[in-house]
């Protein structure tokens, strides 16, 4: 039985932002003035894992940077969109081209900008220390704050609801 109120096995598509879900809210700054993001390692594992196993998933972010679009295409990312300032319309097109209705997705945002995203995809996720006016419209609260889990968190309980997530019976988890 999943943590997630919704059934998660009609869940295609999973959209991310970056800053404050896939990494943390606090960015530093390289001498340059260019933003240095950290990436999680088991999110990174849940995102390839999920795309292999077929899942849409599309970044969706206002954010810019020369190596995220190389870090999340690595990943099998190839719906990455940078510097999007009408999140809701990229949004609506990302789903018009793959076929997918609002209750087939799941979308996960932290600050304001993700909110018209939220309210429309069928499951909004948000990360434990999301903004308040983003907790009020989530429809699941990981207990992740972003950059530390959260992908992971969803991912795996959606691939779990599926019988897709990799189990063992191997006492050191292999």
């Amino acid at each position: 039985m999943s943590k997630i109120p919704y059934n998660l096995t009609l869940i295609k598509g999973v959209v991310f932002d970056i800053d404050g879900v896939l990494s943390p809210n606090v960015v530093p700054l390289g001498a340059d003035g260019n933003p240095q993001r950290m990436a999680n390692i088991k999110d990174g594992y849940a995102l390839q894992l999920a795309v292999r196993k077929g899942m849409h998933i599309a970044i969706i972010s206002g954010a810019t940077g020369e190596g995220l679009i190389a870090r999340f295409n690595n990943l099998g990312i190839t719906d990455v969109y940078l510097k999007a300032g009408m999140k809701k319309q990229v949004f609506d097109e990302w789903m018009e081209e793959n076929e997918l209705t609002p209750g087939e997705v799941a979308y996960v945002g932290d600050d304001v900008p993700d909110r018209d995203c939220m309210t429309m995809a069928g499951l909004a996720v948000a990360p434990a220390d999301s903004a308040p006016d983003i907790l009020g419209v989530a429809n699941y609260i990981s207990p992740f704050n972003g950059g530390c889990g959260v992908a992971r968190d969803l991912l795996e309980e959606i691939l779990r609801a599926k019988g897709e997530w990799p189990v063992t019976d191997r006492a050191c988890g292999w």
